[in-house]
């Protein structure tokens, strides 16, 4: 099978995940950088994202050039990440060209933040999606998507690990009793806060944490993969919350976090417990904002439990079929069999 990616590269981009997975697969690969796809003039941005719908300012011509990169290429797999910028039109194409396409849906399309009218329009021309959130399988079902697939999240092995040493120094810099890698979202400032406010030494990497006055001076602004490793693996607890406005129900901490060997806080989701089990098991769960300083209080105050609930979580994601490459494969599998079906 002949396959083309067409994403980003570089950082946790899970497009390059799945570019270096296909790669150690020995597969018959291509990529497809979609980069250029946003480049204009600021104001044009400008107009283009806020009055267009999230509008890719080179939406048309690269959704052609993609095109014309398959008609030299011939694939006959085409996959996307996210709110990938390949329009309706070009899909069809490739459609016509007998090209299968499947997306892996990173994010909600429904979600405000993310709301695209072109998008919506192109991504029922794709013969899989596959989704991390099952609160969007029936809705892309009911959107015209032929197949649609719950998949979650993952985690790239050569990016998240164990740090095998950290000198006191570096650690001295990062060590906290509280980290939190992810995006400074309005509805989880008043967890951020709850935590500082009962005395609690918190780090938060992400952006638009330095926006906020009650976060702004625990700001380690946006992290790079080892500033990542090194500050949750210096942590006494790593918290994790989904985004609620993508209706998550796990996201790329939740399998990141574990893989780098820290003890990990999470919301409890149904998703959650079907990865790490009962509570106690691997992690710790909370629902409420007073459950999660309470649990936050108990584990700061039990040293051998954190260090059995990170080992655990570890060997569960770790050794667990939980990798990007482990992804890929669930999906080539699924996509051989109801697409190539002989």
């Amino acid at each position: 099978m002949k396959l083309l990616i067409a994403s980003l590269l570089g950082g946790t981009n899970i497009g390059g995940a799945f570019f270096k997975a296909a790669k150690s697969l020995n597969l018959n690969l291509s990529f497809f950088d979609i980069q250029s796809a946003y480049t204009a003039p600021k104001w044009l941005q400008r107009i283009n994202w806020h009055l267009r719908g999230k509008y890719p300012s080179k939406l048309e011509s690269l959704s052609q050039k993609l095109v014309w990169e398959c008609e030299n290429l011939k694939p006959d797999l085409l996959i996307s990440t996210g709110i990938t910028p390949i329009n309706q039109k070009a899909l069809l194409q490739l459609d016509r060209m007998g090209i299968k396409k499947i997306n892996f849906l990173t994010d909600d399309p429904w979600n405000p933040a993310h709301y695209a009218p072109w998008f919506l329009k192109a991504f029922p021309h794709y013969d899989i999606i596959f989704s991390p959130r099952r609160a969007n399988l029936n809705e892309l079902v009911q959107a015209g998507c032929h197949n649609v697939e719950y998949l979650p999240f993952g985690f790239d092995r050569e990016l998240f690990y164990p740090e095998e040493f950290i000198n006191s120094e570096t650690r001295l810099q990062y060590s906290c009793d509280v980290v939190f890698a992810g995006g400074g979202d309005r509805d989880r400032l008043e967890y951020m806060s709850a935590l500082i406010n009962s005395g609690i030494n918190v780090n938060l990497y992400g952006g638009y944490w330095d926006c906020y006055p009650e976060t702004k001076a625990y700001s380690g602004g946006i992290a790079d993969v080892r500033t990542l490793r090194l500050a949750i693996a210096s942590a006494k607890i790593a918290l994790c919350l989904v985004r609620k406005a993508n209706r998550d129900g796990n996201c790329m901490r939740t399998f990141e976090v574990p893989a780098i060997g820290a003890c990990m806080l999470t919301e409890d989701t149904p998703e959650h417990r079907e990865i790490f089990g009962e509570e106690g098991e691997a992690v710790l769960y909370f629902q409420t904002i007073p459950e999660m300083l309470e649990k936050v209080r108990w584990l700061l105050n039990h040293d051998t439990e954190r260090q059995r609930l990170a080992q655990n979580a570890h060997s569960l994601i770790f050794q667990g079929k939980h990798t990007y490459k482990d992804r890929l494969e669930s999906m080539l599998s699924l996509t051989e069999k109801l697409l190539f079906k002989k």
